[in-house]
């Protein structure tokens, strides 16, 4: 029996006016950021979402619901932080991540060092574990128009002894 699982997760939130945009616990300047219950970080809610999935726990809506005020306002990163907690209390760690990052502007490249460094304290791996990466929508629908940011993010997690 194999002791790795691999999860996915996805992501969309609406960009709107007068709201911190938030990826990868990052604040990044623009003018837009993501609207959501809690901070909106798409990123990492796909992230935490792949990793339940990976361990067969569900997903973020069910341990997070928006039903639930004390998740208004929260910072995500306390979501990635109780995921993990859920995983190594399986004995499952990360081996590695592969996120990409839907939207038109602004550009998150310069962004992306940071982002990795952040989520690999969070998860106490290595910055090598998570590969990040940007696209745009070239212009076309709800990512071209800058409306919206979407994410996706695969892992595989092993089970430790």
């Amino acid at each position: 029996m194999s002791n790795q699982r691999i999860g996915l997760g996805t992501d969309t939130h609406r960009l709107v006016e007068n709201r911190k945009l938030i990826l990868g616990g990052i604040d990044i300047p623009h003018y837009k950021g993501c609207l959501g219950h809690s901070d909106g970080d798409a990123l990492i809610h796909a992230f935490c979402d792949a990793l339940l999935g990976a361990a067969n726990l569900r997903d973020i809506g069910y341990h997070f619901p928006d039903t639930d005020n004390s998740n208004k306002a929260r910072n995500s990163e306390e979501f990635l932080v109780e995921v993990n907690s859920m995983l190594t209390k399986l004995n499952f760690s990360l081996v590695n991540a592969d996120i990409i990052v839907q939207i038109q502007k602004p550009k998150i490249n310069p962004h992306i060092p940071a982002m990795q460094e952040n989520l690999a304290r969070i998860l106490n791996t290595e910055v090598n574990n998570i590969s990040i990466k940007a696209k745009t929508g070239e212009g076309i629908g709800i990512i071209g128009q800058e409306e919206a940011v979407s994410t996706q993010c695969i892992v595989l997690i092993e089970k430790f002894k």
